[in-house]
């Protein structure tokens, strides 16, 4: 499926794109009181692009340049525009890292913290 395709209602749905953006998260108290995470991410493909809500662990699984597949999501329609979401029983999965990707940066960066400690043990 694409994302052209995509309207408020539709329902099982599975879709890979690429996210283009994510927003700092942010917390949010449901109607029961509950506090929770989300932030907002944009996706794209070859025919367009829709919003999508991360709750939760999702947040931290997704990056920008990552090419994600969607599996039994859902669009609703959130202040008038379309909007991808997951709900109980649909999956996220990164199926690419993209270059963008928060990992590389922190690998690297523990990599040379190990050096800097290592040498300043030999002093």
């Amino acid at each position: 499926m694409k994302i052209s395709e995509l309207k408020a209602g539709a329902t099982n749905v599975t879709i890979q794109a690429k996210v283009v953006s994510k927003d700092d998260p942010r917390e949010v108290v449901t109607k029961y009181g509950k506090r929770l995470s989300v932030a907002n991410i944009k996706l794209q493909d070859d025919t367009g692009s829709i919003q999508m809500s991360l709750w939760g662990n999702d947040i931290n699984t997704v990056d920008i340049g990552d090419t994600i597949e969607i599996a039994n999501g859902y669009v609703n329609e959130f202040r008038g525009t379309p909007q991808l979401s997951t709900g109980k029983y649909g999956k996220i999965k990164v199926v690419e890292k993209g270059e963008g990707s928060s990992e590389m940066p922190i690998e690297e960066s523990s990599d040379y913290s190990e050096e800097s400690d290592d040498s300043d043990m030999e002093v």
